[in-house]
């Protein structure tokens, strides 16, 4: 009896949870129930969340964030629930601004704030056991702009790549301005800061991992944090006001370089895709001819499988083909997407003085560092390949 009545229970919320709206109790931090059901912002609590988000970007770890925000004594998302509802169930009244690590890391990876509902993030194991466990992303429900977001699409997948890599602050209690973004280009290792101080002078610089612990054979690549700044600094300035000046030359630039995005070409590999899909199609009639004639006896088994071989390995042929051009189109057409995301950002940035831990997350995926070299003259010369956001590498044309 009670097993059937939750086997009800369970279609009812599957059902509701298939329409589209949230089916959770309480509204995610940020937004508040509307009378539909639906979520709608929370004007007092959006401004933390677009704050929590900007933190992130410019660098800032989430035990760094919630200490920043407990700091400013802003109500935590239980505070908050409690002032307006008398709920205690996530309110510590000797804390009531103490943020923790682990609520900063859940907003941060909420899909809601991009204005998604989602649906069936966790589920009861049995009707015996009050619990619930949290459910794979592939048993999860995703309902597109349900209702309004609070972060855009760029902002949150910047987000999510930087969350993947490791940011602590340095033995000087800070995050330097390049930490997470420089690569070795000989072993990958990721490369450090370092400080070298004396009655005299200073020195930022940044070194390689490997060569650093010494766990691998590596050199130094010593790289000077003023001489990287200005060296990242000139590139930016150079490629965001190319950017804003050709816009449509810049877009087309980013396309060509970023998995053959021509219209000539892609218009001949659409006619090709078409031919080959026609073809398919075709070499599948022939084969369901060549059966009816084989169980007719109209032709001999001999002559069938011979026959069917044939056309056999020229589907195959033509299948591999199809799937190489629907590939390449794919990534024809995400090249496109990619290319308005990164001038987007452009957009954002008319015009910077000097670099900032927020605006190099958004502008640059890596920094890939080079070991330097000398010429005959004894003058020292290092390369580093700067991989924007979205587009890689980016190459202009002299002007």
């Amino acid at each position: 009896m009670v097993r059937d009545t939750s086997k009800k229970i369970k279609a009812v919320f599957r059902s509701k949870g298939m329409s589209g709206k949230p089916i959770t109790s309480q509204p995610v931090y940020g937004y508040l129930k509307g009378e539909d059901g639906r979520f709608i912002v929370d004007e007092e609590a959006a401004p933390v969340v677009k704050q929590i988000f900007s933190l992130c970007l410019a660098g800032n770890g989430p035990t760094k964030i919630a200490r920043v925000l407990t700091e400013q004594q802003i109500p935590t998302p239980g505070t908050l629930e409690y002032r307006r509802t008398g709920s205690t169930r996530r309110y510590y009244p000797d804390y009531p601004y103490k943020w923790a690590t682990n609520t900063i890391v859940h907003i941060l990876e909420r899909k809601e704030y991009l204005g998604h509902t989602v649906n069936f993030k966790t589920e009861k194991v049995s009707y015996k056991v009050k619990s619930s466990v949290e459910n794979p992303e592939e048993k999860q429900v995703i309902f597109e702009n349900t209702h309004e977001l609070i972060i855009d699409l760029a902002t949150w997948e910047r987000v999510q790549e930087l969350r993947k890599q490791r940011k602590r602050p340095n033995r000087y209690d800070e995050v330097g301005l390049f930490s997470g973004l420089l690569f070795c280009a000989d072993c990958g290792s990721v490369l450090y800061q370092q400080r070298y101080e004396n009655k005299t002078r200073k020195q930022d610089c940044y070194i390689c991992g490997n060569y650093k612990k010494r766990t691998h054979d590596c050199t130094a690549h010593f790289i000077r944090t003023d001489l990287l700044t200005a060296g990242v600094t000139a590139n930016l300035q150079k490629v965001t006001s190319y950017a804003a000046k050709h816009e449509k030359q810049f877009m087309k630039l980013l396309i060509e370089q970023n998995e053959d995005g021509g219209k000539r070409r892609n218009a001949a590999k659409r006619k090709e895709l078409d031919a080959a899909e026609k073809r398919i199609a075709e070499l599948s009639a022939i084969f369901k001819r060549l059966y009816e004639d084989s169980v007719t006896g109209r032709i001999s088994d001999e002559r069938f499988a011979e026959l069917s071989a044939d056309y056999e390995a020229e589907q195959k042929q033509v299948k591999s083909r199809a799937a190489e051009l629907q590939a390449e189109l794919a990534k024809a057409q995400e090249a496109t997407v990619n290319a308005e995301k990164f001038m987007k950002v452009v957009r954002k940035y008319t015009s910077f003085e000097e670099l900032t831990h927020t605006l190099l997350r958004e502008f640059i995926e890596k920094i890939v560092v080079h070991e330097c070299s000398y010429d005959e003259n004894g003058t020292r010369r290092q390369d580093i390949d700067i991989y924007y956001s979205f587009v890689g590498k980016v190459e202009l044309p002299d002007e």
